[in-house]
């Protein structure tokens, strides 16, 4: 999800204080009018100050503010919200140097993503998922780390950007929402049989040069439905995408235009991918002729594929046994939330006792008195990790930390740690490490996968109406 930008007047405070106040009492009714008023323009009332003689007087003026674009079961889609997320991914786009598509092309794209989100946060409320300010905020701070700079600084960024911060800031609390939704609804549900981490391994034993090459992908995704007659235009679209690429037209502006895959909106680019990393279809396809600039259209049971392989390198990666790879001596402190001990309260907690670390006290003798996790009697010591073996937010945070630093509450599925990098080392690779890898490989295939299906069942089970007339 990228971020919706806002206009907000510094220069007249008090002004925005009472527009932001209006407006914040306007939105809370602004389904039921919605509802109740198929053509609804929603008005915003202004205040103005005027110097006089005598002193400041102010009056009210109502104007035409904005228009709903779409209704998604009850919740409502502005024009405003639209013209917002359109001008962000505008220039997310610019900045990978993707050429713009037709506005309207463009617009249509935004809005069925937001549509997409709108019906995800639909199924969080239904699901009581919710999060706290400090979690968001802890969130944030993390993301300013990982920037190099303070809040502050990422504040002063995104303003230069022409980014709200609290628009920010609620995007992050969506990111966080959609993440605990997703591991509810679908990683919980992704199971790895050893069958298929013994399958995953008998075909690395083997591996040539081949097996080991990355390849840079785009690609656009047609979806199809029960509807033959739906379907045999889904794929004459697909033929004509297919030319225009083959042909030099911008690849990433047709995804953005064409494709209903979540990736659309950066066009369409998974990025690089070996062969155990990328769809079945996607393999296939590129098998037929691996050479940079390969298009072609492929077709599996839900969808039309239309695969461009951009480029190729040499991807070797420790993925057998005695491949040396790098591993991190590594120790936490782990606290779970409950009904007696709320996520805030955990939070607050976990950052006081960082405090302390950072104020002389010892890790180890604050991990066995405070730490839930069975490392506890250690000291919190997890020994040495390398990839694979803990969970990707668990091990995202360990990357980024220098020995001896100390991050910030990280939650997991497990509950929120603080972790500490003690050193690093490189070392070759053993037999049950490989598995672990091959399992990772394997799961994060899957989850790619189950998350696209996911989101589009989602959307396909909510009431849609799209304001055809506001679109324009």
């Amino acid at each position: 999800m990228t971020t919706i930008t806002n206009v907000f007047n510094r220069t007249a405070l008090a002004v925005a204080m009472a527009v932001a106040f209006v407006a914040n009492v306007q939105a809370q009714s602004i389904t039921e009018r919605a509802v109740s008023h198929p053509d609804t323009v929603i008005e915003q009332t202004s205040v103005t100050n005027l110097k006089t003689d005598s002193g400041k007087v102010s009056y009210t003026e109502t104007r035409p503010l904005d228009r709903i674009v779409a209704v998604v079961n009850n919740d409502i889609i502005t024009e405003f919200e639209l013209q917002n997320r359109v001008h962000q991914v505008a220039l997310n786009l610019r900045r990978q140097q993707i050429e713009l598509p037709a506005m309207e092309a463009l617009r249509k794209q935004v809005l069925e993503r937001l549509i997409t989100e709108t019906a995800i946060k639909q199924r969080a409320r239904e699901l009581n998922i919710r999060v706290d300010e400090q979690m968001v905020s802890a969130y944030i701070e993390q993301i300013a780390r990982t920037n190099q700079t303070t809040v502050e600084g990422l504040r002063e960024r995104l303003r230069g950007e022409g980014v709200s911060f609290s628009q920010f800031r609620q995007q992050i609390r969506d990111e966080i929402v959609f993440q605990r939704l997703r591991e509810r609804e679908v990683d919980a549900k992704i199971e790895i049989p050893e069958s298929e981490v013994d399958a995953y391994l008998a075909e690395q034993a083997g591996f040539t040069t081949g097996d080991t090459t990355e390849y840079h992908i785009q690609h656009i995704l047609l979806p199809l439905t029960s509807d033959e007659d739906a379907n045999e235009d889904t794929v004459k679209l697909a033929k004509t995408i297919l030319t225009k690429a083959k042909d030099g037209e911008d690849f990433g502006k047709l995804a953005v235009t064409y494709s209903k895959a979540s990736d659309a909106l950066s066009g369409g680019d998974l990025g690089w991918r070996d062969s155990t990393r990328m769809p079945s279809v996607f393999w296939q396809t590129i098998q037929t002729e691996p050479k940079a600039g390969f298009v072609a259209m492929a077709q599996s049971d839900t969808a039309v594929h239309i695969i461009k392989l951009v480029n190729l390198r040499d991807g070797v990666k420790a993925k057998l046994a005695g491949t040396p790879v790098e591993q991190t001596h590594v120790r936490h402190i782990l606290l779970f939330v409950s009904d007696l001990t709320p996520e805030a309260e955990v939070i607050s907690r976990l950052g006081n006792v960082k405090q302390r670390i950072e104020n002389g006290e010892d890790f180890a003798a604050l991990a066995r008195l405070v730490s839930v996790d069975r490392s506890a009697t250690r000291g919190g010591d997890l020994g040495w990790m390398q990839a694979g073996d803990s969970v990707p937010e668990f091990e995202a945070a360990m990357k980024a930390l220098k020995p001896g630093q100390v991050s910030d509450p990280v939650r997991t599925q497990y509950g929120y740690h603080l972790i500490q990098v003690l050193e690093r080392r490189t070392q070759t690779m053993d037999a049950t490490r490989s598995r672990l890898a091959a399992r990772q490989t394997l799961r994060e295939k899957k989850l790619s996968e189950a998350v696209a299906t996911w989101q589009r069942e989602l959307h396909d089970r909510a009431y849609v109406e799209i304001r055809t007339e506001h679109l324009q």
